[in-house]
């Protein structure tokens, strides 16, 4: 369609709409406006019955609707008709005369809407986007008690909604419970429905709604039931339940106990929990002790090659934590690497499956030498404890750390695979890793970054487990995470001087 051009009207249209909501009304008078080229700026729109805003200001006098002159089209997008149609429910006085603004833009942009940064096209979808949260909300918070009166049994709610949604929201309730006899009251409409009937009259006051009845103590009931205070995020679920809901919500009064009391309840509620470990750990378990005789057992006192190492290993029992653990988790890496990562334990997934360093704090681990530019295919990763030390909670198995008896014990292990590998350094990462390769206690938060020199020359790099940044809080998580990659910096630095060196000559 082309320009429309503009004719000689009246300088001023008063346009009276018959209620808030009345689309049917702003449609009519915009396409019989729009379609005489009438500029915005000379509508004026006002709901009949409305305060007009402005003290000094009666309600303008409705001004006829100009002619559509003849043959004349007015085309628009299917998209703009139903933002339309939702935007005219939204609680601004202005947004009759913004929609009319960008429908007599669509008739000099077709393309419009398709311009996601246009400051009238992200106003007219933001706008949309909170009639339509609105009626989400009322959906989610409407409570009904319930009344008798000399017609029977029906059902009342008050609710307070941003904007004036009732009455495109009603049909909803109207299927929901099409059985009952229900009112909505609001301040801005009342919803009414006798069970064949429903009608949208006048707002009311907090003060027409029924007071509590038996129901409320049920929602209570419900939602002490379903509260999980270990899943308990207090802002997600404000912005999910804003507070301004919560004086017409029965449950709510229960919501400031309840986060008070989250943490104490969450612990209650895991030392409640039963102590079995998850029945496949035990089948797992079968696979690789059960059928394996005790006499088989090999110390890997003569073992050549870290492949032969890790078999011998594979039915260590130097100490009680082989009972529990679902396997032996070796070392991993070439038997020639320059540095070699130590670490505490295996975790859950790595006891599962056999590998170091393949859970949540080893995924970190990889992305974050990658960042400091070593590769980790030509480094070894293993562990100060070869087997899962844990302590049950129903079907997860929560990590409990090894104590000095049984890292003792493991340093076996460990001395025999930097024996066979020789690297130029080590790098503990951790107070059980350190404490392994150094024979005593470390405090890793005053040596993080330093290096210690053993009796037999070997080079050991100090600094903390992955692990430690997955526990901190989030604000705390970023400056602790570029710290760690500043010290794999380091061990990075480290590497090239001893490749320069050569001191081995290989």
């Amino acid at each position: 369609m082309g320009m429309v051009e503009k004719r000689p009207l009246s300088a001023h249209h008063a346009i009276l709409l018959a209620s808030q909501t009345d689309f049917s009304g702003w449609r009519e008078a915009a396409r019989a406006l729009a379609l005489n080229g009438v500029d915005p700026s000379d509508v004026a729109w006002a709901v009949e019955g409305e305060e007009t805003g402005n003290l000094f200001a009666a309600p303008p006098d409705s001004t006829p609707l100009p002619a559509i002159p003849p043959g004349a089209e007015l085309r628009v997008p299917r998209r703009f008709v139903d933002l339309a149609e939702a935007v005219i429910c939204h609680s601004d006085p202005a947004r009759f005369g913004f929609l009319y603004r960008i429908l007599c833009r669509l008739q000099r942009e077709p393309h419009l809407l398709d311009v996601a940064t246009d400051p009238d096209v992200r106003k007219l979808e933001e706008m949309e986007k909170s009639v339509r949260r609105d009626i989400h909300k009322m959906r989610a918070f409407v409570r009904f008690r319930r009344i008798a009166d000399e017609t029977g049994e029906r059902f009342v709610a008050w609710f307070e909604p941003a904007h004036f949604i009732v009455e495109r929201n009603a049909p909803f309730f109207m299927r929901r419970f099409t059985g009952m006899r229900w009112t909505i009251l609001t301040p801005h409409a009342t919803a009414d429905w006798n069970g064949e009937r429903l009608a949208i009259g006048p707002g009311a006051s907090r003060a027409d709604a029924p007071a509590e009845d038996a129901a409320e103590e049920l929602w209570r009931t419900y939602f002490r039931s379903i509260f999980n205070p270990a899943r308990l995020k207090v802002k997600a679920m404000t912005a999910e339940m804003p507070k301004k809901y919560w004086r017409n919500l029965p449950e709510a009064s229960l919501i400031p106990d309840l986060i008070a009391g989250a943490e104490k309840s969450a612990r209650d509620m895991i030392e409640r929990m039963p102590t079995m470990p998850a029945p496949h750990h035990e089948t797992v378990q079968a696979k690789h002790w059960r059928n394996r005789p005790a006499e088989t057992q090999t110390d890997g006192a003569d073992a050549t090659s870290i492949a032969e190492l890790r078999k011998a290993a594979a039915g260590c029992r130097r100490c009680p934590l082989w009972r529990n653990a679902t396997q032996t988790v070796f070392g991993e890496g070439p038997d020639d690497a320059r540095v070699v990562f130590v670490g505490e334990q295996p975790g859950d997934q790595e006891d599962i499956a056999g590998k170091p360093f393949v859970g949540p704090a080893g995924r970190l681990f990889d992305t974050i030498i990658e960042e400091a530019g070593i590769d980790r295919a030509t480094t070894y990763v293993t562990n100060a404890v070869k087997h899962f030390k844990f302590e049950p909670r129903g079907k997860r198995r929560i990590h409990s750390r090894p104590n000095a008896g049984e890292v003792q014990a493991c340093r076996w292990w460990i001395d025999r695979e930097l024996k066979l590998i020789r690297p130029d350094f080590v790098v503990a990462l951790g107070a059980t890793a350190a404490q392994s390769l150094l024979g005593k206690a470390v405090p890793i938060t005053r040596m993080r970054g330093q290096t210690v020199t053993r009796e037999d020359g070997l080079k050991v790099f100090l600094t903390v487990h992955p692990s430690y940044l997955l526990r901190l809080p989030d604000d705390a998580k970023a400056a602790e995470r570029e710290r760690f990659l500043e010290d794999l910096k380091r061990v990075r630095t480290l590497m090239d001087d001893t490749r320069s060196m050569d001191a081995r000559g290989r």
